[in-house]
Formats: C-alpha cells, structure tokens, sequence
C-alpha cells in the first residue's frame, strides 16, 4: 500500500513558501529565513562555493568537487551509463565494482560530461520584448531565435556552455554559463549489490542501506582538474539529529506552478500512459533478461531506468489521486484568480493574466489530441535505442546546421554541438542484440498505439512485421562505428543524402512528417502554454512578490533544512540507520545479498557506524548525487533517494513527511577504508587524518 500522510501542511508554491521548503535559485535565496529559522545566515561567499563546487552531470544527476584534485562524487547509479560502458563480458564492473589505485589506473569514461556553473546573467527584458506583441506561434519562434542568439554572444566552445534558463515559467530568464568538462574518468564504484541493497522493494522507502557512491576524476589538458579553491571537504564527525543542512544540486523537474487544470490532463493522459508503457517495457525487459548472462549484463541499465522511473510514477500517481491534494490546489487556484479579477481594471498585466487560464485550457484540449502520434514520433517512444538515435542525429544535423544558428532547431544551435558531438561520436559499446530487441518492441508499440490502418504507420512499416524491419536495420547498418557516424556529421547533407545505410535510409524516409508534428504540437501547444504561462508568472510578481522559487529546471538549487526523522502510519521513523542493520537485512539472496567484500569485512567493522539518513531538504529526481553540506561548508552526506512521501514533491512539498534520503559520510569512509581497503582515496578524502 502506498502511505500517505494528510497534507494539511502542504504549500503549494503559489504563495510564499513556508518552513523549510524551497529549491532555492542562487539569486534569490532566502538568507534571512534562514538566519530566522537557525540563526545562521550564509553570505554570498557560501553561495559562491557552492556553485563552483557543484556540477551536473550530462546524463542527469549531480555530484560536487571534494578534493582538491578534480575528485567529484556523486551517485552509483548517476555514474552507471559510465560504469556498464567500461564493462565487458569477462569484467563486470557493475557487479564487481572498481578501484582505481593509482592516476593511471583511473579509466575515461566514453561520454560523460559535467559542467560549472560559472556566472548568471540575467535576460528577462531580451526573452520578454522578443514575445511582445505577437501571435502565440510567432512568439515562441521569436524566443527560440532571441535565446538562440543571446547564446551565441556568450561565445560557446568545447570548454563552454551557455544556456538560456526560463524561470518561474515565463517570469525571469537568465543566462547559465558553464565550464564544460569533458574527461572525466573514473576512480571507485562500489558493487551495485551494495549501491543499490534492497533493490526495487527498498527504492523510495526508509530505512534504507545503501552505499550509492562512485567517485570520479575531473581532468582538462590531461591533468587532473585544480579544484582547490572550490571543494566542500568531508567532515568526518557526520551530522547529528536536528543539524542545520544544506543540498546543493539540480533538481530536474517540478510543477508546482502548474495550474489544476494541467495536473488533472497531466493524471488523466500523460501520466496514465506513460504508468501503462513502462510496465510492459519492464516485462519485456525482464524476459529479455531470461535470454542469457551477457543480455542480463548489457540491458541492467536499461532495466533499472525503468523500474526507477515506473515507482516514481506510480507515487506521483497515487499522490494526485489523493483529494486533498486538488481541493488545496483548487483554494490557491480560486484565490489568486480572485486577485487577478480584483486588479485587473487597475493593472494591464492582472488582466492578461485572467485571460490565461481559459487559453491553457485550449491548449490542454488540443495536447490530448496529440499526444500519443507526438510521443511515438517525435519523442521516440516508438523507436527505442541507441543506433536509431543516432541515425535521426544524423539525418537532422545535415539539415539543421547549414542554416543560420537562430533558425536550428535548439538541439542544433552552437551552444548545444559540443555535448551533441560527445554522445554522437561516444565509443560506448553498442549491443545488436539488444538494439534489435528494443527497435522491434517500440515499433510494435507504435503500430498498436497508432494502428496498423494509420497511413504513416504503413509508410514506416510497409510490408514487414516489427520483428522484420527491426531486424533488416539493425543488422544492415554499420552506425556501430563511431568513426563512421563521425564521418557522416561532418560529410554534411551531401554525405547523409549518399548514405545507403538502411537506418539512414528509414529515418529519411519520414522524418518530414515527424518534424511537421514536432511543428504542429509547439505551435498549437507548447506556444500557448509558455505565452500564458508567462502571463501567469508576472501577474504572480505582482500579487505575492518575489519571495518565491521556481520551479526546477535541472539547473542549480540550494535547499536548506535539517537532519530530521517524521511518523508513518503513527510510528516513529529515526533519521539514522546503521552498519549493523545493514547485516541484519542481509538474507543471501537478492535484492538483499551483500556483497562478499562487505561479509568478508565485517569483522573489522564498527557496526554502529551509521549508514544512511534522512532531512528535510526539499529535493526532487535529478538532485541524485548532491551532496549534504553543513552551516561550514563540509559534506556530512551524499544524497541519492526520497522516501515514499516525497513521491508527490512534483506538485507540493509536505515539510511534515517529506525527506531526503543519503549515505552518511562516516559510512562513505569506513567503507572506503575498511571494506575496500582504498587507502590512497580515504587519505585524500581527509579520512587519514580523522
């Protein structure tokens, strides 16, 4: 049964927030609610540090400098594309883990990236003036072409991002710049038996055991990076209960500022669908697993994205069906439109914003007509894996880019190539068997979703089955070869019209019709919803100030609260749990098998070590890997889950419930010390000198 707890506290971000909630932009932190709260108030060299020790890696997912020697942590499971990449058949590093003992032992992984955060700017006025004034549809192509353009000017390379960031939907937009880096290699990972103990049963819940830590090298010109000046050490004494925390990080993706509306089509037809979609693809992932070792190997990853994805939905699901939720949603609602009807003969920007609601509610109608042929087509959902991601890449890129920047599609602009060209040109391994099993499950689902009578599902599938032409094209192509797939990018639209690979072939022959629908759903949808989405936002100014954070936008957040247990179900739950509960939960069979170098160590173990715990720092998916730093700075804490109640944090925070889940960072190093014996790696995380 899912638990949930009555949400008589929650906040729904329409007005202020209260307590300790927030996924606070740099810029507009609330240090005086902080100083109210603890009696601490961080100042901007606090806010500084933090934002050039954090970094966000490209796969999704956080991490942060804790050496002063380009060492980043973050999770196992944020580092695993790079952890099943390194494997092979004879050497499974997801199973066994990896310890790199020396500089030269620690591996490249093949395509993963991380960025700093070096400067924000603020460019609100340039997004804003370019949308005045017009049509809906002509004013998204004028924001995409003005973004497009304040990039550029930021001067974009293979070292710098820059990324135009929309804020409090439509109300601010600021300029993110990054330091790029992209030679990051690999130092420790524990067994994923350890990383991921407990398993699906144990994901989102607590108590939890888990040791979800890889440990990476950050370099540049071939040396490891100077990190010195911007680190958060590790404080070996942890945390206690009630400690002041802070999580800095990169929250993906919250709606808090939605309207009731967009959350009920939300519940009613995107969420529903993609609940049903990911249960059959985890069947079809499990039986797939039945083929044989090596299948189980190269599709884990997948799996476990799945599965992950699959009970978060499920929580998100159960969460919106709870009544509270919308009746409370639907209080804040009426009474800011009240405040809207109220102002609006005195203030322009109230009266725009009360005719908005009745616009998104157009714009949700024609999304549900839409939705399914979109997400097939266009989103991918009906053509699942890496080699036809690479094709389309392809085919677009010989289109996009000799045309001038402001009128690419984004995933073209200059500002996006350098980390386009690192997953296109990646030497991660691709498996044909596993390729072929995906494009012939997905094709399937497209034929069903869409019908076998559709004429564009016949266009795609002539004559042949989903089994046929999944297996025609993967065993046709040669886009396994990265050099080849290098070739072709830089041949142009010459080289991709030439191209008899059939994988480039078949996505020629329809990609005009997936990007007329692409066309389609952002100028009847997606124009409307950001046109009134920004009408909304400044008429929110307006009425509550600027006392609020935005919603998420996998760009970096600070959340402050403290090391806090709660009740469920009437019963107590402690913050802490420990070494020794970790043996307890051990049966010898999976999920909750530990591994050998765990059993063989315990006996020189400190068994009431603890092991995870949990706060009340508003987080959200994409905060994986962030780390848990105190009022000084130092890392008490490396956060990698949420508990059950927290499943709903996409549309309130509920301070009451609510937590944050993380591996304690004296388990971090009697782990590191003890079980694995890495004594060069605890002695520069300052664990030598505890």
């Amino acid at each position: 049964m899912f638990r949930r707890a009555v949400l008589g506290l929650m906040c729904l971000a329409t007005t202020p927030a209260m307590a300790d909630e927030g996924m606070w932009v740099l810029t507009n932190f609330p240090f005086e609610a902080v100083e109210k709260a603890y009696g601490f108030k961080p100042d901007q060299a606090f806010l500084d540090r933090a934002r050039l020790a954090s970094v966000r890696f490209s796969e999704g997912g956080s991490g942060s400098f804790v050496t002063g020697t380009g060492l980043v942590m973050t999770n196992h499971h944020v580092a695993s594309d790079c952890i099943e990449q390194l494997s092979t058949p004879k050497k499974n590093l997801v199973e066994l883990g990896f310890l790199a003992k020396t500089p030269a032992e620690e591996r490249k992984c093949p395509q993963t990236e991380v960025d700093q955060l070096q400067s924000i700017t603020d460019v609100t006025q340039r997004i804003q003036d370019a949308r005045k004034g017009k049509s809906d549809k002509d004013g998204r192509k004028a924001v995409e072409a003005e973004t497009a353009r304040i990039e550029a000017e930021c001067k974009p390379s293979e070292t710098r991002k820059c990324q135009v960031v929309d804020l409090w939907h439509g109300g601010a937009y600021h300029l993110y710049q990054y330091h790029r880096y992209a030679d990051v290699r690999l130092v420790f990972a524990p067994e994923m038996a350890i990383a991921f103990f407990g398993g699906d049963p144990d994901n989102f819940e607590f108590p939890r055991y888990d040791l979800d830590v890889s440990f990476l090298r950050v370099y540049e010109n071939g040396q490891p990076v100077d990190s010195q000046k911007h680190f958060f050490p590790f404080e070996p004494k942890g945390s206690r209960d009630g400690d002041l925390t802070f999580v800095t990080g990169h929250p993906g993706r919250t709606s808090r500022l939605w309207t009731v509306a967009e959350i009920e089509a939300f519940k009613d037809a995107q969420l529903v669908s993609r609940l049903m979609y990911l249960s059959e693809l985890r069947g079809a992932l499990l039986e797939y697993r039945h083929r044989g070792a090596e299948q189980g190997r190269h599709s884990l990853g997948s799996l476990f994205g799945v599965e992950n994805s699959l009970k978060a939905f499920r929580g998100e699901f159960a969460s919106l069906a709870e009544p509270a939720l919308l009746i409370s949603k639907r209080k804040d609602e009426a009474a800011f439109r009240k405040a809207l009807l109220d102002g609006q003969a005195k203030n322009p920007v109230l009266a725009e914003a009360a005719l908005a609601f009745d616009a998104l509610k157009g714009a949700l109608d024609r999304q549900k007509g839409l939705y399914a042929r979109y997400v097939m087509l266009e989103r991918l959902r009906g053509f699942q894996g890496s080699l036809f991601g690479y094709a389309r890449t392809l085919v677009r890129a010989s289109a996009e880019l000799g045309k001038a920047n402001d009128d690419r599609l984004p995933e073209f602009t200059e500002s996006s190539l350098a980390s386009l060209k690192t997953g296109l040109f990646s030497a991660a391994p691709v498996y044909k068997e596993f390729e072929q099993f995906q494009l012939e499950w997905s094709l399937g689902k497209l034929r069903e979703s869409l019908g076998p009578d559709d004429p564009l599902v016949k266009k795609i599938l002539g004559q042949q089955s989903p089994e046929q032409l999944a297996s025609r094209l993967v065993k046709g192509t040669k886009l396994m070869d990265p050099k080849l797939r290098k070739k072709l990018f830089e041949g142009g639209a010459a080289a991709i019209e030439a191209s008899t690979d059939p994988l480039i072939e078949f996505v020629r022959s329809f990609d005009g019709d997936a990007r007329a629908l692409r066309k389609q759903w952002e100028d009847e949808v997606e124009a409307v919803l950001e046109k009134n989405h920004e009408r909304l936002a400044k008429a929110r100014f307006v009425v509550y100030g600027t006392s609020t954070y935005p919603d998420a936008t996998f760009t970096l957040r600070l959340s402050y609260g403290r090391v806090k247990g709660y009740v469920d179900e009437g019963v107590a739950v402690t913050p802490y749990t420990t070494f020794g509960g970790t043996f307890d939960r051990h049966t010898g069979a999976d999920p909750f098998r530990l591994p050998k170098s765990w059993l063989d160590a315990k006996p020189t173990l400190d068994l009431k070590t603890p092991m995870n715990f949990v706060t009340n720092n508003d987080i959200i998916g994409g905060n994986s890997g962030s780390p848990i730093i105190n009022r000084d700075g130092k890392v008490v804490g490396l956060v990698f889950d949420g508990n059950i109640q927290s499943l709903g944090g996409d549309y309130y925070f509920d301070e009451s419930v609510n937590r944050t889940v993380a591996v304690d960072v004296r388990a971090l190093l009697h782990s590191v010390d003890k079980v694995y014996g890495a004594s060069g790696l605890f002695a520069e995380l300052g664990g030598a000198a505890k």
